[in-house]
């Protein structure tokens, strides 16, 4: 009987979606183009918002509840042990309910726009919800808006192609998803907008200003409806900002850039560490999940997204940061407080790092602001504490916060506009200003790319703010590599090359080994004096003929960092390896004919 009545409603949501969708195809065909993408910037923003609301409130919640039974039923290592559990059940969903194909990181989204012309797949829809629900909600020391965002980026991409928009319009609707997110997750459409154009979109028309700005003020508006301002990145209390302080905002934001700097490499030194490791699973897993659990005993600030610890830091009695800790008798003390958010704020890269090099998801956004928010407690506490001056210490931790973001994500407005939003009001907008400029030219000065994109560019992946680039990353190294060319053995006689130049089109042969190990190259245009020469056919020796391969591709690099190798060589072609073994040649001109091609269906399209 049950049985029955849950398959009638299945089928029941299921013919009311399909009447759906069969009114947004009507609705297509009736509305124009610029009209119907109004409208699905709209239900993006919608439903984005909604995929916020389930992740912010099961986060929320959780917290709550390990915040009760650590406080009321004195149990202190609930907080160490919800990671554990956290981490562990992500990697079973993983392997699993996922088939162990899940995407991680917000640099997928730049993958999909640069080399898959803003196409994601469907299963990035909900996988992001379940996977960073378990691992942050139950207190893995991350962030919700990498998942929020790609989120974001899935409905958006996936409802263009549910009605078949045009390859322009496909990426405009993933960019609506990420302004969406970002706008609902902080009530700030605005930074929603910005972080959209300033990361995702990097060449963006003025025309597509509007629909990314319906998606993010959807979003703000309604998980602000739905949700309580608790669970949202809210502050009221603050002080006016007084230009006298000018000098300690710079102080900041230099500090900011250098501490950028510092949780980057700190992350991924942990993300390689793991990387390497031979291990996977579960024993992973816990290999990472158990030392986070000691940091979170030790400094239970770590726990979750932190949000909370930030608006303590703000308030009027930080020293509540110390509850429930090893240090808890001597809160009172300004110094140890001021030690024990110091050693907080470096150690959180690490226990970011644990949380998601082990198995779980999430992203860098909220440590960022974590990370910003002690960095400016601790500038303002120490200067207060030395009595060098008064400072605001609730106005230096909001401004602290855009400087580690911008430091981080290379995202300069993104943060001025969230932190302004979030604080409700732009009184912070001078230091907000300077604090996010100069953080960013340090952390730009010392490194070229955002953390989020620095292990793309290594491999020469996607660059986002280069069209030529973009449109070379777009293309398969596969379909320009020549793999038909005879191969020569290091045994062969001069006589043989001759008879092989005589019989080919190609005018270069590798030399291979019996291993299929590329020992040099034969090229007709430097042996030329040789081949038409018959006493030094006659006489000379391989070592001769053979010149070696001083630059060579590989199947795992990207078009663009082919064409990086094709100008350091100075030549026409390259030879490729896969495995490490002779695979084939590449050709510049080939390059440059599916390059001429990709371009010609963007125009088109």
């Amino acid at each position: 009987m049950q049985q029955s009545f849950s398959s009638k409603a299945g089928l029941a949501i299921r013919r009311n979606l399909a009447r759906l969708e069969g009114f947004f195809f009507i609705m297509k065909s009736l509305l124009s183009e610029r009209h119907f993408i109004y409208i699905s910037a709209a239900l993006v923003g919608l439903s984005t918002a909604f995929a916020v609301i389930i992740l912010k409130s099961f986060a929320h919640n959780v917290f709550r509840l390990a915040t009760y039974v650590n406080g009321y039923l004195k149990l202190p290592y609930i907080n160490s042990i919800l990671p554990i559990v956290g981490i562990l059940l992500t990697v079973w969903v993983i392997k699993k309910v996922l088939n162990n194909q899940i995407e991680k990181g917000s640099s997928r989204i730049l993958v999909a726009v640069a080399k898959k012309g803003g196409i994601m797949p469907r299963k990035q829809m909900y996988s992001q919800i379940i996977t960073s629900s378990l691992t942050v909600g139950l207190g893995g020391s991350a962030g919700l808006e990498s998942p929020i965002t790609i989120t974001g980026a899935a409905f958006g991409s996936n409802f263009a192609r549910k009605y078949k928009l045009h390859k322009k319009d496909r990426i405009l609707m993933l960019a609506c998803g990420v302004a969406a997110g970002i706008g609902a997750a902080f009530n700030a459409p605005i930074a929603g907008v910005l972080f959209a154009i300033e990361v995702v979109l990097a060449d963006v028309s003025i025309t597509a200003f509007i629909p990314i700005m319906i998606a993010a003020a959807t979003g703000a508006l309604t998980s602000t409806i739905i949700l309580d301002e608790e669970i949202l990145l809210t502050f009221r209390q603050r002080q006016e900002f007084d230009y006298h302080n000018i000098i300690y905002y710079i102080i900041l934001g230099v500090l900011a850039g250098f501490v950028s700097l510092y949780h980057a490499k700190m992350f991924q030194k942990v993300e390689g560490h793991f990387s390497r490791l031979k291990i996977g699973g579960y024993r992973k897993a816990l290999y990472g999940a158990i030392p986070l659990a000691v940091l979170i005993f030790l400094f239970p600030t770590l726990f979750g997204e932190g949000y909370e610890s930030i608006r303590i830091l703000s308030s009027t009695n930080p020293e509540s940061l110390l509850d429930n800790t090893l240090l808890e008798n001597v809160k009172s003390k300004e110094w140890i407080l001021l030690l024990f958010i110091s050693l907080t704020m470096l150690i959180k890269a690490i226990a970011t790092g644990l949380t998601l090099a082990s198995g779980g998801n999430g992203g860098n956004f909220a440590p960022s602001l974590f990370v910003g928010s002690y960095l400016g407690f601790i500038v303002a506490k120490f200067f207060n504490l030395i009595g060098i001056s008064h400072l605001p210490i609730a106005n230096f931790t909001l401004v602290g916060m855009a400087g580690i973001l911008s430091g981080l994500f290379h995202a300069p407005l993104t943060a001025i506009f969230l932190i302004a939003e979030i604080t409700g009001g732009y009184n912070l907008m001078v230091p907000l200003m300077l604090v996010s400029s100069i953080s960013f030219a340090v952390s730009k000065q010392f490194e070229t790319y955002s953390m989020d994109v620095k292990h793309l560019a290594n491999k020469g992946d996607v660059f986002t703010s280069d069209k030529d680039r973009n449109v070379l990353s777009s293309i398969d190294v596969m379909e320009v590599v020549i793999t038909d060319i005879p191969t020569v053995s290091p045994l062969a006689k001069a006589d043989d090359i001759v008879q092989l130049l005589a019989n080919s089109k190609y005018d270069h042969f590798a030399v291979t080994d019996d291993r299929n190990r590329l020992l040099g190259i034969i090229d007709f245009n430097i042996i030329r004096g040789i081949v038409f020469n018959p006493f030094k056919v006659k006489y000379s020796t391989m070592d001769e003929l053979m010149s070696p391969a001083s630059v060579i591709a590989s199947v795992e690099d990207s078009v663009a960092m082919i064409m990086d190798k094709f100008e350091e060589a100075q030549t026409n072609y390259l030879p490729i390896l896969k495995d490490d073994r002779y695979y084939g040649f590449i050709y510049k001109e080939k390059v440059l004919e599916a390059y001429r091609e990709k371009h010609r269906e963007i125009v088109i399209e």
